[in-house]
């Protein structure tokens, strides 16, 4: 079992959040994807990923490119078995050149808690490293503050 497990309420949900923006926080594929079913299916962009061994080639593939990744997520909504988030997280590419990466995601859950849909739709924004304002995990002084617009 992976608690909080649904059906959701505000605070399960909130603490399920929670729990993933810490570990994607990690930039540990391995310890991302035990939160997903065996057969998880994802859309991520353009991209679907079947499977906890694709799920971790992706996540490998994804913090390999985007470098010094730090993430935030907000409850959206929730309801039984599903979570709906909003995101965003800043990385750097290769060149240095900094981005902001702004994104929903749909969750579903089976009854023991593991995520076993995930659908993610993303935008990148060029910022300057002199704008970020996400630099790492996130303290716990920053806990349930939302996320601004832009």
């Amino acid at each position: 079992m992976r608690a909080p497990v649904p059906p959701f309420t505000e605070e399960t949900a909130r603490r399920k959040v929670q729990a993933a923006e810490d570990a994607w926080n990690t930039r540990d594929p391995e310890r991302v994807a035990a939160a997903y079913t065996e057969d998880s299916q994802w859309r991520n962009r353009d991209e679907l990923v079947s499977g906890r061994p694709a799920i971790v080639e992706f996540l490998r593939r994804k913090w390999e490119r985007e470098l010094d990744y730090a993430l935030r997520k907000d409850l959206w909504a929730f309801t039984g078995n599903r979570i709906s988030v909003r995101f965003q997280y800043e990385s750097r590419d290769a060149s240095g050149q900094w981005w902001r990466s702004y994104g929903n995601e749909q969750w579903e859950f089976d009854e023991e808690g593991y995520m076993r849909r995930r659908e993610a739709s993303i935008n990148d924004v060029r910022i300057d490293e002199a704008d970020r304002r996400i630099l790492g995990p996130r303290p716990e002084s920053d806990a349930g503050v939302p996320l601004p617009l832009a």
